[in-house]
């Protein structure tokens, strides 16, 4: 597995183009776009260098952290996968190229689309300090002016943290496009809250139609059973919850901790030495994967008596495995089983 924290070369590059910043500053302008980021906007705030370093460094390694535990999932379903060219959408600084770069050393074509001239500019210096990215090509367009001039050119395309800046219609428009650009992989991540669900089941339900297989997280090519909640009427949850309630406190996500070093620290003005980034994420592949096991939807749940674990089925259902620790061979295999971790349905 590929470990969450960011590479070293690209930890030392930021360090180096961090130094004479002002910390305060940089601070300022990061909760700036996060703001703009949260309210549904882009990148149109980050206008310059200063503003792009101020974005990498408070947003970089939760970015790299969950598209890392993405392409983790991926790799542990697929381990035959050995991608040749990689396009990475919406790339920003470059994020998920790093991460791609790491879990893929069979990589050998880097290229990246993004609009933003000032993030183009810091990936590509990023990348001047790991050889394998080198020859890193950067479109700096409009993600779908891009794809459309890529049709078929990737065996990994990633999209991370990018069909939320747009409206609905412009990401069906953008999933086709990138399912188009896609040779065999797509993996799009997206910010693990209800409304980033949605947005993976909607790109999910798409793009099956059109012959997709879904590799990770999900067991299965049918309807999400988590999406169903929100049509879902009549009685109260056990927790006496409305159906609408119910459905924004049940939604397909994952979390992924990872260190802060003493600048993000600052600049997110956090005082925990961690970060844990919750994200939804979906990998789509032409082909169908060869395993298809049960994956751990929450953290399981464990006390004197047994553990309790939600798993998203191969038949299309969601159940609750219980195991008993009286039945000490199959509860020493599965007692380390975490959130996101896929079960063999025999282990259960």
């Amino acid at each position: 597995m590929i470990p969450p924290d960011l590479p070293a070369e690209l930890k030392a590059a930021l360090q180096r183009k961090a130094q004479g910043l002002s910390r305060r500053d940089a601070t300022v302008r990061a909760a700036a776009i996060s703001q703009t980021y949260r309210s549904g906007g882009g990148s149109s705030t980050i206008g310059n260098e200063s503003d792009a370093l101020a974005y990498a460094l408070s947003r970089m390694p939760a970015t790299y952290a969950a598209v890392v535990a993405s392409l983790n999932a991926l790799r542990e379903i697929r381990p035959q996968f050995m991608p040749l060219s990689l396009l990475d959408v919406g790339a920003g600084p470059g994020t998920a190229t790093w991460a791609a770069a790491r879990a893929f050393e069979s990589l050998d074509a880097f290229a990246a689309i993004d609009a933003n001239p000032a993030l183009r500019s810091l990936a590509l210096d990023l990348a001047g300090e790991e050889i394998r990215l080198q020859g890193l090509s950067y479109a700096r367009t409009e993600a779908a002016t891009g794809l459309r001039d890529a049709a078929g050119s990737a065996d990994l395309v990633v999209a991370s943290y990018v069909l939320g800046e747009m409206p609905a219609d412009r990401q069906i428009t953008l999933a086709e496009l990138m399912w188009a650009a896609t040779r065999d992989t797509l993996l799009v991540v997206e910010p693990g809250t209800p409304a980033g669900y949605r947005r993976i089941i909607d790109l999910r339900r798409r793009l099956i139609a059109q012959g997709a297989h879904v590799i990770a997280p999900c067991p299965h090519d049918g309807e999400c059973p988590l999406a169903a909640f929100p049509s879902e009427a009549g009685a109260a949850s056990p927790e006496g919850n409305a159906p609408e309630q119910r459905a924004a406190l049940d939604w397909c996500h994952f979390v992924q901790r990872l260190p802060r070093s003493r600048a993000h620290k600052y600049i997110k003005g956090a005082g925990l030495a961690f970060e844990d980034e919750k994200f939804s994420y979906v990998a789509l592949a032409r082909t169908p994967a060869r395993q298809r096991p049960a994956r751990v939807l929450a953290p399981p749940l464990v006390n004197k008596i047994e553990m309790r674990i939600k798993l998203c089925r191969p038949n299309g259902g969601v159940g609750l495995a219980i195991v008993p620790r009286r039945d000490k061979a199959r509860y020493s295999r599965v007692r380390r089983v975490g959130w996101g971790d896929i079960v063999n349905t025999a282990e259960t």
